[in-house]
């Protein structure tokens, strides 16, 4: 790595910095130089370029600097990322959530709206009822909570650290009153972490559970393969079985007219459609991510018949 330039203005520190990491390879070195400057500076290049980097945000930006072109994810770096209108702190060990994930939490908030719109849950004089399997650091059902109000929202992981972190992640957000929910966080693997008293009467199921097969393992780039927890990744051989398994579980867990919203591996969309179907939901659809890709799988739970 070539050294940083001294007493810098942010402007050259920010060229420095985006060229040291396109030659490590990474995708979006200006972005994310960007990112790194803010985080050792406290001030946004783009905002003042002219301001000069101080000997203490230069030796810091300088670690950052390394730790990205060694492909470190720039979350873990930073400690955490955006999610909608929330930052979610990433510690590693704990699957990072992706910008296109955003568009599945705003799925399943538009599934709670509409369930509300609708008048469902009035009749039975309860909350409407989410859980998030498979959760990771809590981004999906966090955001929910911070989106609507009066809400139940369970979310649970098999990995302890997993939990911890949506915990710590919940407990700052509604410490700093970003939540209008209530939100419950537990261990388990898929849907036995939740009361069997909700079978039958959950709104929403969401999730975006490991879905790669195994053998994606070798061509995966290396913020992904050396940093995300493998059980967070792969679904087993055919990369689909944790999907099937939930596509599966959803017609006893889910209320009549429920919605089941899934992310997926692109290339398992149309196994994922028919899966659904086979198990009797209704309105089986794919839904497109940012970038255009069916990557998220809509289903409901036919509604009960008068």
């Amino acid at each position: 790595m070539s050294d940083a330039p001294v007493d810098a203005t942010l402007s050259a520190a920010l060229a420095w910095a985006s060229d040291e990491l396109a030659r490590a390879g990474v995708e979006s070195p200006e972005v994310d130089a960007r990112w790194l400057i803010v985080d050792a500076a406290g001030v946004d290049p783009r905002r003042s370029p002219a301001t000069i980097l101080d000997a203490p945000a230069t030796a810091r930006l300088v670690v950052a600097v390394g730790r990205r072109a060694a492909r470190e994810p720039l979350q873990l770096i930073v400690g955490g990322t955006a999610f909608r209108s929330l930052m979610i702190v990433c510690r590693p060990g704990v699957f990072i959530p992706r910008p296109e994930t955003e568009v599945l939490a705003g799925l399943a908030v538009d599934a709670l709206r509409e369930r509300a719109a609708h008048g469902e849950r009035a009749g039975r004089g309860t909350r409407p009822v989410l859980i998030e399997p498979c959760c990771g650091t809590g981004a999906i059902a966090l955001a929910v909570a911070s989106e609507i109000a009066g809400a139940e929202v369970f979310a649970a992981d098999i990995d302890p650290e997993a939990v911890a972190l949506a915990a710590a992640n919940r407990d700052l957000l509604a410490a700093a009153g970003e939540l209008h929910s209530d939100v419950v966080i537990a261990r388990g693997d898929l849907l036995e972490a939740f009361a069997a008293s909700h079978m039958g009467h959950v709104d929403v199921i969401v999730a975006n559970p490991p879905y790669l097969p195994s053998a994606d393992a070798a061509s995966l780039p290396p913020e992904v393969g050396a940093h995300d927890p493998a059980a967070a990744l792969f679904g087993g051989p055919g990369g689909h079985e944790v999907v099937d398994a939930l596509i599966s579980l959803a017609p006893t867990w889910l209320a009549p007219g429920g919605h089941l919203l899934l992310e997926l591996d692109v290339r398992h969309g149309g196994d994922a459609r028919d899966r659904a179907l086979g198990a009797g939901l209704v309105d089986v659809a794919l839904r497109r991510d940012l970038t255009g890709a069916a990557r998220f799988l809509v289903a409901r739970r036919a509604a009960a018949t008068p």
